[in-house]
């Protein structure tokens, strides 16, 4: 018979409730309070109600987003407290600064900065004493678990051992455990100790799906939300159509700095597996220069490390993801977008299909100048780093959400401006 479980009771300080309670005492209120230093009468002012207001719905938005944000594995939560509630806070004051309603510019800097000071303190406080202590239920394909990184793993060895101090339970649900591990897990759940299926909790922890079976996509579908693939559509094109017209004077430099370098196009045009498997030609500014390194369509295809074929005005533009950007084109055309998984050349999508399961399924989402592969393992060309790629499309595709999206726009955005990851 299973020994007692233990349900964990540390860290109760931690929960979601007080991390909000707190933050809006500490973000909303105390500005207030030191706003009422120079008379009681500033509290009941118009002004001063309609940024207390403002500043709590700014606030609650951006822990929503923030929280979401942070479910995703990789992502340093500390490194995104400062875009989401700068996001936030700027969409709500600029509601209330287009329709010209009085607020204290004062009490709204302060919320700000005080919000964002209150969650990277917690930020720092969770990663010190909240770590992820998972317990192992042995069986079925749980080997090699505790290679996955920054969490503390308890192999179990006896069903009488009880799960003291742990925050969940692995184990591996489609194997065939002894009666007395499953009387142990079903425990561990009754006394509240969540238990995780083994696939899930390295999906959750890597970034990556490796789906076995086509039916494994969320909710047994095949395709993703539809509302928010026509969304996002429109959404797409519509920002292609600004970058478009607003960046024309950055193409016209960077049209004549290709010239000037190398002679050749100013355009690189490659034939590309697109959107449900359909050919599309693909535009990019040309970063390389040179005969091709062979006769074989495939090699030619690949860009190896150092490449020799990259010009000078080539590596600044792909240090910073500029090269991308008449891609813009094929966003307007319908043929891409913004994000998802990259398109691959013709050879090369031809080669991975052979060589790897369910690669075709990648594409039914659009595919995009950036996305979760990207900015997780960066530009790959063998079929081993391939199907690691793979995964991180997949999980892509079952997670394929607007959060998602934002994540793989702040993590962009810091590739672009400091090069770090570029190739």
């Amino acid at each position: 018979m299973a020994g007692p479980v233990v349900a964990p009771s540390r860290h109760r300080f931690l929960r979601v409730r007080y991390q909000l309670v707190g933050g809006l005492l500490f973000a909303i209120a105390l500005p207030v309070l030191l706003r009422s230093f120079g008379g009681l009468s500033i509290i009941s002012a118009v002004t001063t109600q309609n940024t207390v207001l403002a500043a709590l719905t700014a606030h609650v938005l951006g822990f929503l987003a923030f929280r979401r944000i942070g479910s995703f594995p990789g992502v340093a939560a500390a490194g995104f407290i400062l875009p989401t509630f700068a996001l936030s806070y700027g969409l709500v004051f600029a509601v209330i600064f287009f329709f010209r309603i009085d607020y204290s510019r004062f009490q709204a800097g302060g919320s700000f900065i005080l919000s964002t000071l209150w969650y990277f303190g917690w930020s720092i406080a969770m990663r010190r004493v909240a770590r992820y202590r998972l317990a192992v239920v042995p069986g079925g394909n749980v080997a090699g678990i505790e290679r996955i990184e920054n969490v503390v793993w308890h192999h179990l060895t006896s069903p009488d051992q009880p799960p003291i101090g742990v925050t969940g339970i692995v184990a591996d649900l489609t194997a065939d455990l002894s009666d007395a591990w499953e009387r142990y897990i079903a425990d561990a759940a009754l006394a509240g100790i969540p238990v995780y299926h083994v696939k899930q909790v390295i999906e959750s922890l890597t970034g990556r799906a490796e789906i076995e079976h086509l039916s494994e996509n969320t909710l047994g579908s095949l395709n993703p939300n539809q509302f928010y693939l026509s969304f996002k559509e429109v959404a797409d094109r519509a920002a292609a159509l600004l970058v478009l017209v607003g960046l024309s004077p950055l193409f016209a430099v960077i049209a004549a700095a290709i010239r000037l370098d190398t002679p050749g196009p100013v355009l690189f045009r490659q034939q590309r597996m697109g959107y449900r498997g359909e050919i599309f030609t693909v535009y990019k500014f040309r970063s390389m220069a040179g005969e091709p390194v062979s006769e074989d369509d495939r090699e030619n295809a690949m860009t190896r490390p150092e490449d020799d074929r990259v010009t000078r005005v080539g590596r600044v533009l792909r240090n910073f993801r500029l090269d991308e950007l008449p891609q813009a084109i094929n966003i307007l055309r319908g043929e891409m977008s913004w994000i998802g998984p990259r398109p691959e050349a013709l050879a090369l999508s031809r080669w991975y299909e052979a060589e790897l399961p369910f690669y075709r399924y990648r594409h039914i989402v659009r595919p995009g100048i950036t996305g979760w592969a990207q900015v997780n393992q960066g530009h790959v060309t063998e079929v081993g780093d391939v199907l690691e790629k793979l995964h991180y499309d997949f999980y892509y595709i079952k997670n394929f959400s607007p959060w998602l999206d934002l994540v793989i726009i702040l993590r962009t955005i810091r590739v672009m401006v400091t090069g770090q990851g570029a190739r």
